[in-house]
């Protein structure tokens, strides 16, 4: 058996104290940054070191996790989640992709890893995403795995200038598993 974490493309896996250049290389490529999150000031090389080490170090959180994303031994992004509602049954997600390592399925399959664990081990019914308007190769991402559009909020964050709608997106645990994608079976 192969572990749930480990794909074809790629490999999540906890942040190592190492890998604060990567994360610094990837906070040094502005669009990128804002497609993500935001455009933060300059942080120094110590203070990456610092931030990673805190990350690697951080005692578990439930169901909170923060992975990062690896292709061929080299950390290629990184993948959140935030706000797991046990409960509700519903989470939300975040995922950053190095510019250098865009575009070659790492996303995809960084997200079908994380969907197949929260929806087949840990019991979630819903998956919700924040994305920015402007940001549409997220968005042709989120259709291809089968997310829902279900809102639109508008003029809601500032960026590069200007405010920006944010496309709120959703999928259930039933139309993950029924729509293929998913390396588990159905669930019934």
């Amino acid at each position: 058996m192969t572990s749930v974490w480990v794909g074809s493309k790629v490999r999540l896996r906890g942040v190592e104290p190492d890998d604060w250049q990567a994360f610094m290389r990837f906070g040094e490529h502005s669009e990128d940054m804002r497609a993500v999150d935001r455009v933060e000031p300059p942080r120094s090389a110590a203070g990456h070191r610092e931030w990673t080490a805190r990350q690697a170090t951080a005692a578990p959180d439930g169901d909170v996790l923060f992975l990062a994303i690896e292709a061929d031994g080299v950390l290629v992004g990184s993948l959140t989640t935030h706000g797991a509602d046990r409960r509700a049954g519903r989470f939300g997600y975040g995922i950053g992709i190095g510019h250098e390592h865009q575009r070659r399925g790492y996303a995809a399959e960084a997200v079908g890893l994380l969907l197949d664990f929260m929806f087949g081990e840990r019991r979630y019914r819903k998956c919700e995403a924040g994305v920015y308007a402007f940001n549409e190769p997220s968005l042709a991402l989120h259709r291809k795995l089968g997310f829902q559009v279900e809102g639109r909020l508008r003029d809601h964050e500032f960026s590069g200038g200007r405010h920006h709608d944010m496309v709120l997106l959703g999928v259930l645990s039933d139309e993950w598993f029924a729509g293929g994608r998913s390396r588990l079976a159905p669930t019934t």
